[in-house]
């Protein structure tokens, strides 16, 4: 999934959570920059980091065990 898509899919998202490491960084779409926040949720190849869920509006970018116990708004 290139950046234009990407976007189209996150541009409108309430939050987004992207772990890398240990680091967790919350984005919200309205307030942060198309550009940071593609930078944060794009891999090397250019294309959307793995795994990425989404929950509404809510997306979850990238893996941390500590992000997937206290922030996944699964039912």
């Amino acid at each position: 999934m290139d950046a234009t898509a990407v976007w189209d899919l996150m541009g409108s998202a309430e939050r987004i959570v992207v772990a890398k490491g240990r680091r967790v960084e919350t984005f919200v779409p309205t307030e942060d920059t198309q550009e940071s926040i593609l930078k944060a949720v794009m891999g090397r190849s250019g294309s959307l980091r793995a795994p990425t869920v989404q929950s509404g509006g809510i997306f979850l970018v990238g893996f941390n065990s500590t992000l997937y116990e206290t922030e996944v708004p699964f039912a």
